[in-house]
């Protein structure tokens, strides 16, 4: 731990730092800062001074990435992310300091310390409020790298608020030695411990570390030293929260394993998708969400500061040789204590001599009679109250909200005694992150602590983005949504060869596009596979009738048969016929004839013919005729030429069949 001594203690009470900000009393101290309660004298305000340590502000590598970070800090436009107003150095006594929102209220440990093991719909609560506001930041690039019950702040009304973006980061990259990791030993995760990097699945695995604590009272690991539990983080597979004893649903259990996993890859990616699951695990147990209390035993506190910690070993800077060597803890200790001692400037309290019974009893009457006044001021108080309450005092105004942001809603209305409930709407001219209207609306009267709905902008409506196949139904659903009005229109039906019929092909205009709200949107609908018709191919060789029968889109069949008007090798037709029509792809049958067209022989000797024929496949049979060919008898006798066959030459016949010579 590092001893910053009286000049870091609280001097500063009471000075203006940079002309502009009063410095109040001292609210927590740490090793790496003071944090104050103070003053904006320009706009009159109250705000949150986090002072850094000495060494810090000695440091132009720390002050170039303070400012860095705080920039990237003031960014974050989030309900759940503490503001950063300001930043600067103060050149008269050279103190880096960071202005920020000032949160009258308590941390998770005090909650976790008054309730012990918190009730599985309150641990949910606190874990999505975390996880919202870390996904706001990991939109924006930003990791936040020490998350712990210290630095998650919870106000009036149950609002949650992460605290401390960036200053980890400025930290370690200031360090003096490039072996040094900062973070809260209890919820860093395997890769910040080996090698010092972090990413948003860093924010995931200590999110998750933070919900088992909730869930169970302890964190995952103990050890002597902190070494010891880094050791553990690095080598061990954290347990289930039912491992610990926690009755935990086995959805919730599972979740808290995931985020936690020692390998990165295997964890959600960031803070949006462990809140989409950690949503879903409430929904399926039929958990609504609830509302967290504020700890009886809160106080007034800086809402970035580093509160007292008395939780499981503080912000510890470790160096990753001695953790190779076996060697002791070094650097930062980012929780100190509770401070203990007199207050600063105060004197000691007067003891009454142990041998003077008149002194003692004049003190005990004294005593008595200061209690009994007490007694009574309590009593007249409560009746004043209790008059006040029961006439104006329970009734406040609902402020004027309209075109506000909504990050400073619930502190507005937290002024004025009110409760947020916060909904979204699109709307045509409003911009996204503001105030469209509450419900009751300004200046109308309501009872203090009750709840005023406000509606959030969320823009002008865009067009979602849907998976080609969607069922019409869900895409009719999502455009609802989204304040579109979907529309079906039989002449933007299409055709279309992989997307089924009645399925949805895509959306008129397309998704991505801006529109207003209530504006329609086509729903372009797949009518399935387009129809073809089935061509003549009648009389076509076989291979052109297949090539015309495919380029229509068919899927081709061959049957041969025989047919006595068509030659052998050439279609007879299809099944189904020309002209039928059918849908692409469909199955048609080719008829293609096996039938054998009988050469001409007539002229060649009988052996001749036979040996035509047979290469043709048919059989002959020869019929000698004696006599002349038309009356004139044949000169030398019989005579071995064919003079006639049947059937005639060009004539199909079925293969093998017989062709009579004479």
């Amino acid at each position: 731990m590092e001893r910053q001594g009286p000049a870091h203690d609280g001097n500063l009470v009471g000075t203006l730092l940079d002309g502009r900000y009063r410095v109040g009393p001292v609210l927590a101290r740490g090793g790496m800062s003071t944090v104050y309660r103070g003053t904006d004298m320009r706009l009159e305000r109250p705000v949150a001074i986090k002072v850094m340590a000495p060494r810090f502000a000695a440091d132009p590598t720390f002050l170039q990435r303070f400012e860095r970070e705080a920039r990237a800090a003031a960014r974050l436009d989030h309900p759940g992310v503490v503001a950063v107003h300001d930043q600067g150095v103060d050149l008269t006594g050279n103190h880096a300091f960071l202005v920020m929102e000032l949160v009258e209220g308590a941390t998770l440990r005090d909650l976790m310390r008054q309730h012990g093991k918190l009730p599985v719909p309150l641990a949910i609560a606190v874990t999505e409020m975390v996880l919202s506001a870390l996904a706001a930041a990991h939109r924006e690039g930003l990791v936040h790298r020490d998350i712990k019950p210290e630095n998650v702040l919870i106000g009036p009304g149950g609002v949650v608020k992460v605290a401390d973006f960036g200053l980890v980061r400025a930290a370690a990259e200031a360090s003096s030695t490039g072996d040094v990791i900062l973070g809260t030993v209890a919820y860093l995760s395997p890769e910040q411990v080996a090698t010092g990097t972090a990413d948003a699945r860093s924010d995931v695995y200590a999110t998750g570390v933070l919900l088992f604590e909730m869930l169970t009272a302890a964190p995952p690991y103990s050890g002597e030293t902190a070494l010891s539990v880094a050791y553990r983080h690095v080598n061990d597979d954290m347990p289930a929260p039912s491992a610990a004893g926690a009755e935990v649903p086995a959805a919730l259990d599972d979740l808290v394993v995931q985020a936690t996993r020692r390998d990165p890859a295997v964890r959600p990616p960031d803070a949006s998708a462990f809140l989409r699951s950690l949503q879903a695990v409430r929904t399926g147990l039929g958990i609504d969400p609830v509302t967290v209390p504020l700890p009886t035993s809160a106080w007034s506190m800086a809402a970035a500061g580093l509160p007292t910690d008395h939780g499981p070993r503080g912000t510890r800077a470790l160096s990753r040789v001695d953790e190779l060597t076996g060697g002791s803890e070094v650097g930062d200790g980012a929780a100190a204590g509770p401070v203990s001692g007199p207050p600063p400037g105060s004197r000691p309290r007067k003891q009454l001599p142990p041998d003077d019974p008149y002194l003692r009893e004049r003190a005990r009457n004294r005593r008595a009679f200061i209690a009994w006044m007490v007694i009574v001021l309590m009593l007249a108080s409560a009746i004043g109250v209790s008059a006040w309450w029961l006439g104006s005092g329970r009734w406040t105004v609902v402020p004027n909200l309209a075109g506000a942001r909504a990050s400073t809603v619930q502190a507005t209305l937290a002024a004025a005694d009110l409760k947020s409930n916060l909904t979204e709407d699109h709307h045509d001219t409003v911009p996204g992150g503001a105030v469209i209207s509450t419900d009751p609306g300004p200046g109308q009267r309501a009872v203090r602590g009750s709840d005023v709905t406000v509606v959030i902008s969320l823009g002008r409506p865009v067009v979602p983005e849907l998976a080609v196949g969607i069922a019409v139904q869900e895409a009719e659903d999502a455009l609802r949504e989204a304040d579109l009005s979907p529309q079906r229109d039989p002449a933007a039906e299409e055709f279309h060869d992989t997307v089924p019929k009645g399925t949805v092909i895509g959306l008129r205009p397309a998704g991505g596009t801006t529109l207003t709200v209530g504006a329609p949107v086509t729903l372009v609908i797949s009518r399935g596979v387009a129809p073809t018709t089935v061509p003549d191919v009648r009389g076509l060789p076989e291979a052109d009738a297949v090539s015309r029968l495919t380029r229509a889109g068919l899927t081709v069949q061959v049957r041969r048969q025989f047919d006595g008007e068509m030659p052998g090798g050439r279609a007879i037709g299809t099944d189904p016929r020309s002209g039928t029509s059918t849908t692409r792809g469909a199955r048609v049958v080719l008829l293609v004839s096996t039938a054998s067209v009988v050469p001409e022989v007539v002229g060649l000797s009988v052996a001749e013919a036979q040996q035509v024929l047979a290469n043709a496949g048919l059989n002959s049979t020869v019929r000698q005729s004696l006599g002349g060919l038309g009356g004139i008898p044949l000169l030398g006798g019989l005579s071995d030429q064919v003079i006639s066959q049947s059937p005639a030459a060009g004539q199909p016949v079925r293969p093998g069949a017989t062709v009579a010579l004479t």
